[in-house]
């Protein structure tokens, strides 16, 4: 199921904004304040670990509170504005739920809309030509790219991201981790699991569980 909407504002905003970022950085590279490497660590820092922090924090916390999911899935701006994350790009949000038969992923068809305030900087690929095109006709085929192999039964939705609407993809507990502290749950919700190109990591991936 794909939601389509307009998405010229947005795209010709963000054309003009990697336009100024890149002009910025060459300036300040080119005048040796800052050094191209040195700028890649701080670009993987929020793409990777700062900014998807904040998702898995919403993630999280829907796992262990029944009330707070509820909340997230009537109104998810106003849920992950409790915790403090709000900002250009993160409003109008949407959270979907996997669950053992529906498997949800994220895509912006026409340009690269994404909520930056949960999930930080969107990963290259997803801004990427062959991504917005093929998973939206061949998502089991993306996703065993990315390693995920779902079984046949499980519908997947893929939902369109717009400068109107972006989308939150809540990943499923992973087993196991039913007497997880919410810091421990935070551990296995990655970015991947809130695009849904991946799954929550398995409780062995959290230093101490069940010790």
């Amino acid at each position: 199921m794909s939601e389509e909407h307009s998405h010229d504002h947005e795209h010709s905003h963000l054309d003009e904004t990697a336009i100024r970022v890149r002009a910025l950085e060459t300036l300040l590279t080119e005048k040796g304040y800052v050094e191209p490497g040195a700028l890649d660590v701080f670009i993987d820092t929020y793409e990777n670990q700062v900014g998807p922090r904040n998702g898995a924090q919403v993630v999280a916390r829907s796992w262990v509170d029944m009330d707070y999911k509820k909340r997230l899935a009537e109104d998810a701006s106003a849920a992950i504005a409790e915790f403090g994350f709000t900002g250009r790009q993160g409003e109008h949000m949407v959270a979907v739920f996997n669950t053992p038969d529906t498997h949800n992923m994220v895509v912006c068809t026409l340009c690269s809309c994404y909520p930056w305030p949960v999930l930080g900087l969107p990963p290259a690929w997803y801004k990427s030509a062959p991504y917005r095109s093929r998973v939206v006709v061949d998502p089991k085929g993306v996703l065993k790219e990315f390693n995920v192999d779902l079984p046949e039964s499980v519908e997947i939705k893929v939902w369109d991201s717009t400068a109107e609407i972006r989308y939150l993809v809540v990943p499923e507990q992973p087993e196991g981790t039913e007497n997880f502290t919410e810091e421990q749950l935070v551990e296995l919700v990655n970015r991947n699991s809130m695009i849904g190109t991946g799954l929550a990591s398995p409780a062995t991936d959290v230093e101490g569980a069940g010790s």
